[in-house]
């Protein structure tokens, strides 16, 4: 199957870019990676037979891959075409979600924490082990007074 995904993966590269690199992963899939467009295309085995599983993803600027932003499985005996419609689909829906839809508006120096953060933020942070030595101690310099004021007697 890994020489058919390869073959596939070449195929469908040259459909989607001019300028494209093939390589194989360390899961054993092929990824197709569009520097010039900033984004990488995977396709690797997935459960069902004759099925692969195909993701998108961007190129940060240092040129790592981010996660995949979306991924859909697909039969490997399609095609070409219905294969490089479906990755078209999957490119487009990870440049929208790469692109902000509205400035961010900023937010003060000290964020709003809901009631329940608060709850949990000013709980007591002494643990029973905490206190199991605390008795311990106690004990100890209670037995070291008793035995200084029997000797002293």
């Amino acid at each position: 199957m890994s020489a058919q995904l390869r073959e596939t993966a070449t195929e469908l590269a040259d459909v989607l870019w001019r300028e494209h690199t093939v390589y194989r992963d360390r899961a054993g899939g092929v990824v197709i990676r569009g520097d010039h467009v900033q984004r990488w295309i995977s396709l690797a085995p997935s459960g069902g037979r004759d099925e692969i599983l195909l993701r998108a993803g961007r190129i940060l600027d240092g040129g790592t891959t981010a996660p995949a932003r979306s991924e859909a499985v697909a039969g490997l005996t399609a095609g070409t075409a219905a294969l490089a419609a479906i990755c078209r689909r999957l490119l487009a829906e990870a440049a929208v979600e790469t692109t902000p839809s509205a400035p961010v508006p900023r937010r003060s120096a000290r964020p709003e924490r809901s009631l329940e953060t608060r709850y949990r933020g000013s709980r007591r942070h002494t643990g029973v082990g905490s206190w199991v030595v605390l008795l311990c101690v106690i004990a100890v310099v209670g037995l070291y007074v008793c035995n200084v004021a029997l000797v002293y007697r």
